[in-house]
């Protein structure tokens, strides 16, 4: 059953990988027809830019995982396990409140969206410009992926508590399958442990 959510990930990351190959070679183009042809093409840049949004969000909803992201962690760490799955639970709750309220609002505005298009970009079956709807919905997608995201991490909270490594600075280890980092199994405190805190 673990092999679906690594799948999952292992096919996000190659969504991903084909859009950021689909920028640089967008960029490369462009720098190509204004040094090179002295014909700038004008839809690279608006391409280029709408690749990037889409990758941002995406990453961030689909592969980039919690101890990635920059926090500010010093008392965290430094308080007991129950407190520290106290202040987890507080901000999960704090995360999927926040995007929920603001979610409908959110989608209202990228509904309203649909009026505008593209300056430059086409669809390349239909050559119509594209909606803005269309290229802002990838916030939308993001917003209901960090929703579930946290949903899922209450769950895991609820159930075995804070992961002791979940903070942890990975160090690199060219021997590793993946080539990136060497980091201890995600394991949590058994509840002797729980106890102790």
């Amino acid at each position: 059953m673990k092999f679906i959510p690594k799948l999952f990930l292992r096919g996000s990351e190659a969504i991903l990988a084909a859009l950021l190959a689909a920028m640089f070679f967008t960029f490369i183009l462009q720098v190509f027809s204004r040094y090179v042809l002295l014909t700038p093409f004008g839809w690279t840049l608006e391409l280029c830019l709408i690749l990037w949004v889409w990758i941002v969000f995406l990453g961030n909803a689909l592969i980039v995982r919690e101890r990635d992201h920059v926090t500010f962690d010093i008392l965290y760490l430094a308080a007991p396990r129950r407190v520290r799955r106290v202040l987890a639970l507080i901000s999960a709750v704090a995360i999927i409140a926040a995007m929920a309220w603001s979610f409908l609002p959110t989608w209202d505005y990228i509904d309203w969206m649909k009026i505008r298009k593209t300056a430059t970009v086409r669809n390349p079956l239909t050559g119509a410009k594209i909606p803005l709807r269309t290229i802002l919905s990838v916030y939308g997608i993001f917003m209901i992926a960090v929703m579930l995201r946290y949903t899922w991490r209450i769950v895991e909270l609820l159930r075995h508590g804070p992961r002791d490594d979940e903070h942890a600075i990975a160090e690199f280890d060219p021997h590793s399958d993946d080539g990136t980092a060497a980091q201890s199994s995600p394991t949590h405190e058994g509840k002797s442990d729980e106890g102790k805190s």
